[in-house]
C-alpha cells in the first residue's frame, strides 16, 4: 500500500518529493499537453492581422493619379520652383507628362515622377541643340534618368538666339 499523496515533511524537515514543487494533488494530475485548437485560436487572429497590415502597406505605396499637364498648370508649377523666371514660351509633351519652357538663357524642364512634378533647369543652347529621335527630344540632365528626359514635345521648333 502506498502512502497517500499529501504535503508531508520528511525526516529532516524538507518537503516531500511526492508532488512536483509541492503542488496540490489536483494540479499534479493535470498534463502539460497543448491542444491544436488552443494554438489555432491564437495563431489565426494574429495571421489575419498581419495580412491586413501587409495589405494596408501595399495600398499606401500606390501613387495617386496625376492629371495631365496643361499650359496653365505648367506655368504655375514652374513659378513655384523658379519664382524669378520670366517664361517666354512653353512646349508641352503630347501625353501631358512633361513641359519645356524658355526663360531667357535658361530652359526649364518639368516632368512627372511618380505622383509628383519635378523641375530642372539647363542652358537654353543645350536644350535647343538636343537631338530629336523618333519624335522625342533627348535632353541630358544630371541626376535625371535618361528615360525621364525624353519628352515628345508637340510643335518643338527651338529658336536659337
Amino acid at each position: 500500500m502506498t502512502a497517500p499523496r499529501s504535503r508531508r515533511r520528511q525526516a529532516g524537515g524538507t518537503p516531500s518529493l511526492d508532488h512536483p514543487a509541492g503542488l496540490p494533488e489536483s494540479a499534479a494530475r493535470r498534463t502539460a499537453a497543448i491542444s491544436l485548437p488552443t494554438i489555432l485560436t491564437g495563431l489565426i487572429p494574429s495571421g489575419i492581422a498581419v495580412l491586413v497590415l501587409a495589405g494596408l502597406a501595399a495600398l499606401a505605396r500606390l501613387a495617386r493619379p496625376t492629371p495631365p499637364l496643361d499650359e496653365a498648370a505648367a506655368r504655375g508649377l514652374l513659378a513655384d520652383d523658379f519664382p524669378e523666371a520670366q517664361i517666354d514660351r512653353i512646349w508641352l509633351a503630347a501625353d501631358g507628362s512633361a513641359a519645356l519652357a524658355r526663360s531667357g538663357p535658361r530652359a526649364l524642364y518639368l516632368f512627372r515622377l511618380g505622383d509628383a512634378w519635378v523641375a530642372r533647369d539647363l542652358a537654353w543652347a543645350e536644350a535647343a541643340s538636343a537631338p530629336v529621335r523618333e519624335g522625342r527630344l533627348y535632353l541630358r540632365l544630371p541626376g535625371v534618368s535618361p528615360r525621364l528626359a525624353r519628352p515628345a514635345l508637340a510643335g518643338w521648333v527651338p529658336e536659337i538666339a
